[in-house]
């Protein structure tokens, strides 16, 4: 059975990602440094996983754990570029998908503007999340969501 892993530290949509897992029934692993609300919806089946410690302890949790057929929700490309190493398909918080073919270009992007913001120049940031990120994001996920359960029927 796929399961759903939400790297929920700093998550801004956990409401919209329990409901789609809870109409799929897909079970969900919520991973977080600390302790997370989980809502109770009818048919979610989440399980709050703290991982205390090291600041990438829930990176690594969820990396060790997430295989072919999951889905990994993060904002973060060294944890993206772990999980589709493993064969699982992740998407970021704004209903992108990273791609194998261009995880590298991520990272490298990722580490170079790391690079310019320890020189002092100011790089700037991600924009703010807006309804058209939460919008197209309800849309990728209900998509992805969807062939992991067409995926587990076919099994």
């Amino acid at each position: 059975m796929p399961v759903i892993y939400l790297d929920a530290d700093a998550c801004p949509v956990k409401d919209l990602i329990y409901k789609v897992a809870a109409r799929y029934e897909i079970p969900l692993k919520v991973v977080a440094n600390v302790p997370i609300r989980v809502d109770r919806l009818p048919g979610l089946d989440a399980e709050p996983v703290v991982t205390p410690g090291a600041p990438d302890a829930a990176d690594d949790w969820i990396a060790e754990r997430a295989t072919k057929g999951d889905l990994v929700l993060t904002a973060d490309i060294p944890l993206a570029a772990r999980v589709i190493a493993n064969g699982a398909r992740c998407l970021d918080f704004r209903g992108g998908e990273f791609n194998p073919n261009r995880i590298g270009d991520a990272l490298a992007s990722r580490d170079f503007n790391a690079t310019l913001r320890q020189m002092g120049v100011v790089t700037g940031g991600p924009s703010a999340y807006a309804a058209k990120d939460r919008s197209k994001l309800a849309s990728a996920l209900d998509a992805a969501v969807n062939r992991l359960a067409r995926a587990n029927d076919a099994r």
